[in-house]
């Protein structure tokens, strides 16, 4: 079913052997955490689009969409299981045009192109037969699930101000939806409440006091419907970019616990068509540049709610369904895993990747269900990077970046190390910070134990290619269309860790004494 290798080309070897080696040293700050994020950090979406979403003269999502996705490929059940669990959120930019069949709303219409329609199309409908079939599927595959849902009903939009939704929300076909959930059984961990609608807004927006006092309702509603604290699931909101006064003022109106979490998106790579793409990937001053928007987010829940936790509900890297020549490829990585990487050093919870399958930026491919190279990185992250984040200093050279963690798996510490440079490897020592006197010189870390490396580097060498290899292997389905094997290679811990040119590489140390992960 698919073209198969057993290793690497040996002209990738070749070519890795002869970049410039770099020799830099790496502390990690193991006395105390900086951040912790929640044990279902990797996240990622399913979308509402219908086959007829088109953008830069492609249609990428196919059969991709919530209401249209074939549930039975063994692929697709195979690559979320792999995560056990994995965090989907259900939602994207049609979420706010649906309607669920239930209780008094009777008809079921399906998207369609309307040149006036929110996002260019007409209302859409949820049956409960399709809900049914995929909490079958979410339950078969062991997801946990955040449902986004339609903040807009009711409300119609203003006269005078385009864009611009004014009105109370009216919670009736939210609260009958919420009902049949319950009757069945089915577990929702989190609602979100609206899709980008904060701020200016994508497509539609509303007034921040106006979207405060709705939440409200939502979060009475949970309460009401939900009575027993320990399966109430979450609110979350607002799901939108991050503006400070539109924030702030919806966090003063909403008042104490109410919102769960703190929910933002982030595109930084711009318009998915922009020929400059893979430039900004690889460039890591434009990478830092969106560290200003976690900071700002973080600070405006430090100043509001300090028990709230951060979630980065979105992000695909490139607006409007992706880059085609660049979201499916091994270069993705360089922006995606960094990003998550950065934000989790902002103390944010949750990072959700637009999309599983889905445009040009999801995981796996929207017609064979082969899994992307960030599949993999994103599966490793899943594995190896525990919920502790540790503070890291090294040398500054900014094409090497570097994320530290306590090992998922105890004991030890993982980190992900990021080679954006096209000539340069690094060959890296590391140091244990001296706690609690910064007077004190770092002390090298000796190592005992074999460490377990895990090296990503695109096949041919060019981070255009589509195959990723881990350990020089081939990430290629099997025939039974399981997720490969993904093991370590075991390393003298007395040698450097070597990260090769344009590569990729989790670092996990079993023996490094970092008492905040004790």
């Amino acid at each position: 079913m698919y073209f198969k290798f057993t290793f690497c080309p040996i002209i990738l070897l070749l070519w890795a052997s002869l970049s410039f080696a770099q020799n830099v040293n790496v502390v990690i700050h193991g006395a105390a955490s900086i951040a912790k994020t929640d044990d279902n950090f990797v996240c990622v979406t399913l979308d509402w689009w219908p086959a007829e979403k088109c953008d830069y003269n492609q249609c990428p999502w196919g059969k991709a969409g919530i209401l249209n996705l074939d549930l039975r490929y063994g692929a697709l059940i195979n690559a979320i299981k792999a995560f056990n669990p994995l965090r989907i959120k259900v939602g994207g930019s049609l979420q706010d045009n649906v309607v669920y069949k239930v209780g008094e709303v009777s008809s079921c219409p399906n998207f369609m192109k309307r040149e006036d329609g929110l996002f260019g199309f007409s209302q859409g409908c949820l049956s409960m037969e399709r809900w049914d079939q995929l909490n079958r599927f979410f339950n078969h595959t062991r997801v946990k699930l955040t449902f986004g849902l339609n903040a807009l009903f009711g409300r119609n939009e203003s006269q005078t101000e385009k864009g611009l939704w004014i009105g109370d929300w009216q919670p009736q076909n939210t609260r009958d939806f919420m009902q049949y959930t319950i009757s069945k059984g089915y577990k929702v961990d989190s609602y979100e409440f609206g899709n980008q609608l904060s701020g200016s807004g994508m497509g539609a927006k509303v007034d921040a006091k106006q979207y405060g006092k709705d939440v409200i309702v939502l979060k009475n509603l949970v309460k009401e419907l939900y009575a027993h604290p320990e399966t109430q699931p979450k609110v979350l909101g607002p799901g939108g970019f991050y503006e400070d006064k539109w924030f702030n003022t919806f966090l003063e109106v909403s008042g104490q616990g109410i919102v769960d979490g703190l929910t933002h998106h982030i595109y930084n790579l711009g318009p998915g068509d922009d020929p400059n793409m893979m430039n900004k990937i690889l460039d890591p001053s434009y990478l830092n540049q969106v560290s200003q928007t976690y900071k700002g987010v973080s600070d405006v829940v430090n100043k509001f709610r300090p028990q709230l936790g951060v979630w980065v509900s979105e992000s695909g890297g490139a607006l409007n369904g992706g880059s085609k020549d660049v979201s499916r490829t091994f270069a993705d990585g360089f922006w995606y895993l960094d990003q998550m990487g950065m934000a989790s050093t902002y103390d944010q919870k949750v990072f959700c990747r637009q999309a599983l399958i889905g445009g040009n930026y999801g995981l796996l491919n929207a017609t064979t269900f082969v899994p992307n190279p960030d599949y993999y990185g994103a599966l490793l992250w899943h594995r190896l990077m525990g919920s502790i984040v540790l503070a890291v200093t090294k040398e500054s050279d900014p094409d090497l970046r570097v994320y530290a963690h306590c090992a998922k798996k105890k004991p030890g510490v993982s980190l992900i190390f990021i080679n954006l440079s096209k000539d340069r490897s690094f060959n890296i020592t590391l140091s244990n910070a001296k706690p609690g006197d910064a007077g004190k010189p770092n002390y090298e870390f000796v190592g005992k134990q074999n460490r377990e490396e895990y090296h990503l580097r695109a096949l041919t060498g060019d981070i255009k290619d589509d195959i990723v290899c881990l350990n020089d292997v081939p990430m290629v389905q099997t025939d039974s269309e399981d997720i490969p094997a993904m093991d370590p290679k075991l390393v003298d811990a007395s040698t450097p860790i070597s990260i090769a040119a344009q590569s990729i590489a989790y670092v996990t140390i079993r023996d490094f004494e970092a008492p905040a992960c004790v």
